[in-house]
Formats: structure tokens, sequence, C-alpha cells
């Protein structure tokens, strides 16, 4: 049996702090499929199919990992996918309480599904992709943040418009 793992998150955008995490998931897994949420109480700034889009490209790299979408119960999803495992990241302390609270639901939901928590390279635990967008936003270089095809997605996307 395939041990898969299921990385879920909005991803708007994707930062090397995700990646970082991907990376090492799919060092630990025989499967990592990153899971972009459609999220109603988010208003994102790229679409579902944008950051799907961004995401595939940033992972094109790891043969065994796949980027896909999803809407809905996250352990439906994993379920469905015959999953074993979720994949959080962690970057401070201050992640762990919500983060571990949404384990202990999911356990509740399907308690043949695990979470994991793991930490990405500390030179990305300040990283956010809020954060990232407000650098962008206010005209800053995420280039050390970001994948360059992201940073080209998100200058593209912010530009003012005339």
């Amino acid at each position: 049996m395939l041990r898969t793992a299921i990385y879920p998150g909005s991803f708007d955008p994707f930062t090397n702090g995700h990646l970082d995490v991907v990376q090492r998931a799919a060092k630990l897994f025989d499967r990592v499929i990153v899971a972009v949420a459609q999220n109603e109480g988010k208003q994102p700034l790229f679409t579902l199919a944008e950051r799907r889009a961004l995401v595939a490209q940033a992972v094109k790299h790891l043969p065994n990992v796949t980027a896909d979408t999803f809407d809905g119960l996250l352990v439906e999803y994993v379920a469905g996918k015959n999953a074993q495992v979720v994949v959080r990241g962690l970057r401070a302390v201050s992640d762990f309480e919500f983060e571990f609270q949404l384990a202990l639901m999911n356990r509740k939901l399907d308690e043949n599904i695990e979470t994991i928590f793991m930490t990405p390279k500390d030179t990305y635990t300040f990283l956010s992709s809020r954060i990232v967008k407000e650098i962008a936003r206010l005209g800053g270089d995420v280039s050390p943040f970001v994948p360059p095809h992201i940073r080209t997605a998100l200058l593209k996307k912010l530009k003012p418009k005339k």
C-alpha cells in the first residue's frame, strides 16, 4: 500500500516555506498531494484554479508530489484519496494551538487519519502568505520568499489597473 499524505492549505500564494515542508514530506511518503482548499471564509487573491496551477508548477520537480483542489471536509477528501496522513506546517508555537484543535477534530471525524506537524527551515519560520502579499502590494521584493513564477504572478495580479 502506498503511504499517501495530504498537505492542505489555501496557498494564496504558495511560499518557499510551503515548498520546504512539501520537499521534506516527499522524502517521508510515497505520494504527497498538495490539496488547495476552496475556503469561502477567505477572499483569496488568486482563484482556486490559479492557486492549483501555481502549486503544480512549484512542485513539478518532485516526482511523487501532485497538486489538487478540494472543497468540503478535509477528512472526506483524505479518505477519498486513500491517504493516511495529513501534513500540517507549524511556523511558531502560536500556530500549534489552532493546528492541534484541527487535528483533534479531524481525528474525531475519522480516527483512521493521522496528523503530523512539520516545521519549515528556520529561515522560513516568519513567513506567511499574508505577509508575502502585503510586501508585494507595497512594492517590496518577494523573490526570497516565493518561487520565481509565483513572484511573477503576484506582480501581475497586483499591478495597478490603468
